[in-house]
């Protein structure tokens, strides 16, 4: 069963693609023409992301060569944290607070959807992997879908995969991952 949900997760991974507003710069799933902040820079979908991302000083580390796959939270994700939680990062006093935040989103590396799946299967239904933050993150597949899980146990699902960029590769969640 586990094979069938991998094979239909990967076409869901890159139809979900088509959604990004970077999906122009996917030629063949590995052409592509933007870095992961141009990227997300992009889309609008992801401006609070982006605010933060400078907030914490993280652009020129971004644009790096990586490669990084970073796992792109919504506008929707941050909305959904409690009131008032955005702001409070986003003050400079925070921006230690905000730097772990976001790093406990990317992994150092190069991690397609295939990839991750395999280990999902390879390890009993879920893979732990270690963030460039320290923290580590939990990918599990429920319902043909996959989650990944932060170290407070929440879950954000992977709405788009495989976002090739020149410096690595976005999957999109639907949650803020949160370190502890």
């Amino acid at each position: 069963m586990l094979k069938s949900i991998l094979k239909t997760s990967s076409a869901l991974f890159v139809a979900a693609s088509i959604g990004f507003a970077a999906a122009p710069a996917l030629a063949d799933g590995h052409g592509a023409k933007m870095n992961i902040v141009e990227t997300a820079i992009a889309s609008e979908a992801h401006t609070t992301l982006v605010a933060a991302v400078q907030a914490a000083g993280l652009v020129e580390t971004l644009q790096g060569d990586g490669p990084f796959t970073v796992f792109a939270p919504t506008n929707d994700a941050f909305a959904a944290l409690p009131d008032g939680t955005v702001d409070t990062l986003l003050m400079p006093e925070n921006k230690d607070q905000l730097t772990k935040v976001l790093t406990a989103h990317v992994v150092a590396g190069d991690v397609r959807a295939a990839d991750l799946l395999k280990a999902i299967e390879d390890n009993g239904g879920a893979y732990e992997f270690e963030t460039v933050s320290g923290d580590m993150l939990k990918a599990e597949v429920r319902d043909g879908n996959v989650f990944i899980i932060d170290e407070n146990g929440n879950a954000g699902q992977v709405t788009a995969a495989d976002l090739a960029q020149t410096n690595g590769v976005i999957h999109v969640v639907n949650a803020v991952l949160v370190p502890k």
